[in-house]
C-alpha cells in the first residue's frame, strides 16, 4: 500500500547508484507480452474470463541454464515493474519522473545488494489493473476501442499471481527460487506459495499480513470515496478530459500517512509552521506536514490513474489468505511448500506486528520452516523500503540457506 516513489523522493541526503555503478543494474527497459487473447483468455474471480492481457515486466542478472536462480519480486499499490536500475525509455514510454530516480526497490536489487543479480535472475512484473503497461482500465477495450473505465472487471490478488504464473510459465520457469514483496507484495508473495505451492521454494513477506485489518478497509473506504466524489470522475469515464486529479490527491495524502508512523511525523514535522514564526490566521496550509501531504498528493496525479488506485485497492481489500483454509488460516497455512522469512516493522500500524505474527504462528503450527523477525523501526510502514541495511542482512542470510530453525 505503501508509495515506493515517494519515498525515495523524501529519503534525505540518499544518493542513488548511478547507471554506470558496479551495484547498478544500469540501464533497464521494460518489456511486454501478451500472455491472455481470446483463445486463451484469463479466468477471474469475479467469475468472468478476460482477454486480451498485456503484461510489463523487467527482468535483471542472467537466468541459470537450469532456470533456478529466479526470483520474483511483487510490487506494492501504487509501484511497478521498474524495481531497479534505470529506465531508458522514460521519455517514450511517457514516464518522465524515472529520468530523475532508478526502480522503486534499487537499494535492494542489484550487484552485492540483498537481490544480489550477480547470483540470481530477478523479475518483477506489472499486475492486472495498474496503468504502467500492464492491461488496466486506461486500456483501450478492443470491442468499443475507447478505454475500459469501469467497465474493466473487479480483480484479486490471486488473479494477480495467476497471470504472474502465466509469465513466469511463459520464461520457462518451472520453479522460483524466492518470491518476495512488501504490503501488498507481500500479500502477492503469500498467496504464491498457497496457489502454487510446488513452484515457489522460498517466500519473503515484508510488513504485510495474511489479510488487511477493519483500519485499513476503512481508510481505504475514504480514499476510494474522495476519488469517485470529484466532479470530474463522472463515472469513471474521465479519458480524454479533465481527470478527477482533486480526489486521487487527496486518497493518496491519507494513505501517506498511513505509511508514516508517529515518531517518525514528529521527526519530520512536528508542529512547525510554513514561515517558521507562527500561525499565520489563515484556513489554507499552515503547517509543513499540510504542505508535504499537498505536494505528495500533486505529485501522484502526474503519474498514477485514478480507475487504477479504485481497482487495486479493492483487491487489497479483498485480500484474506484463510480462504484457502475456508475462512481457517491454520488450515491454508498446510498448503505451502516453502520456506518462509516473515519481517514485520514494530512501528506499522498500517500492517501491525501482531498480525505477522498470527501468520508466523499459523505457519509454525502447521510445521513449516518459518524464520519471523520483528524489526525495530521507526519509520512506520515505509520501513520495508527504508531499513536497508537490516534487511540486506536478513535477506541476504535467508537466500543463502540460513536463519530457517
Amino acid at each position: 500500500m505503501t508509495d515506493p516513489l515517494n519515498v525515495l523522493v523524501t529519503r534525505a541526503g540518499k544518493e542513488y547508484d548511478p547507471p554506470d555503478s558496479p551495484r547498478s543494474v544500469g540501464w533497464t527497459r521494460p518489456q511486454r507480452v501478451r500472455l491472455a487473447d481470446e483463445s486463451n483468455p484469463l479466468p477471474l474471480d469475479c467469475g468472468q474470463t478476460f482477454a486480451p492481457v498485456d503484461v510489463e515486466y523487467e527482468m535483471y542478472g542472467t537466468l541459470s541454464d537450469r532456470r533456478d536462480n529466479a526470483i520474483l519480486i511483487l510490487h506494492a499499490l501504487s509501484g511497478d515493474a521498474h524495481a531497479a536500475g534505470w529506465d531508458a525509455a522514460a521519455d517514450e514510454d511517457g514516464r518522465p519522473w524515472r529520468k530523475n530516480r532508478p526502480g522503486w526497490w534499487d537499494s535492494m536489487v542489484g550487484p552485492g545488494k540483498a537481490f544480489d543479480t550477480r547470483k540470481y535472475c530477478v523479475i518483477c512484473s506489472n499486475v492486472l489493473g495498474s496503468c504502467y503497461g500492464t492491461t488496466g482500465p486506461s486500456s483501450i477495450d478492443p470491442a468499443t476501442g475507447t478505454p475500459y473505465g469501469l467497465r474493466f472487471p473487479v480483480v484479486t490478488v490471486h488473479d494477480w499471481v495467476r497471470l504472474q504464473e502465466r509469465l513466469v510459465s511463459f520464461l520457462g520457469i518451472e520453479k522460483l527460487l524466492a518470491v518476495a514483496g512488501g504490503s501488498l507484495g507481500g500479500q502477492q508473495a503469500l498467496e504464491w506459495t498457497l496457489a502454487y505451492p510446488g513452484r515457489v521454494k522460498s517466500a519473503i513477506v515484508l510488513a504485510s499480513s495474511a489479510r488487511l485489518s477493519d483500519q485499513g478497509l476503512a481508510f481505504n473506504a475514504v480514499a476510494r470515496r474522495a476519488i469517485m466524489s470529484d466532479p470530474s470522475f463522472r463515472g469513471g469515464n474521465y479519458y480524454g478530459g479533465p481527470a478527477p486529479d482533486q480526489g486521487l490527491a487527496v486518497a493518496r495524502m491519507l494513505g501517506h500517512i498511513t505509511y508514516l508512523s508517529q515518531e517518525s511525523m514528529h521527526r519530520k514535522f512536528g508542529r512547525r509552521y510554513r514561515n517558521g514564526s507562527g500561525p499565520s490566521f489563515q484556513l489554507s496550509n499552515d503547517f509543513e506536514v499540510e504542505g508535504y501531504l499537498e505536494y505528495q498528493g500533486s505529485a501522484f496525479v502526474q503519474r498514477f490513474d485514478a480507475n487504477s488506485y479504485l481497482y487495486i485497492s479493492r483487491a487489497m481489500d479483498y485480500y484474506d489468505a484463510a480462504s484457502w483454509g475456508n475462512g481457517d488460516l491454520d488450515k491454508a497455512c498446510a498448503r505451502p511448500d516453502s520456506r518462509f522469512l516473515l519481517v514485520s516493522f514494530s512501528s506499522d500500524w498500517l500492517y501491525p506486528p501482531r498480525q505477522m505474527r498470527e501468520l508466523a504462528l499459523a505457519l509454525c503450527r502447521n510445521r513449516k520452516p518459518v524464520t519471523y523477525i520483528d524489526l525495530p523501526s521507526s519509520y512506520g510502514h515505509d520501513a520495508f523500503l527504508l531499513e536497508v541495511e537490516k534487511l540486506e542482512e536478513i535477506i541476504t542470510c535467508f537466500l543463502e540457506g540460513g536463519l530457517v530453525r
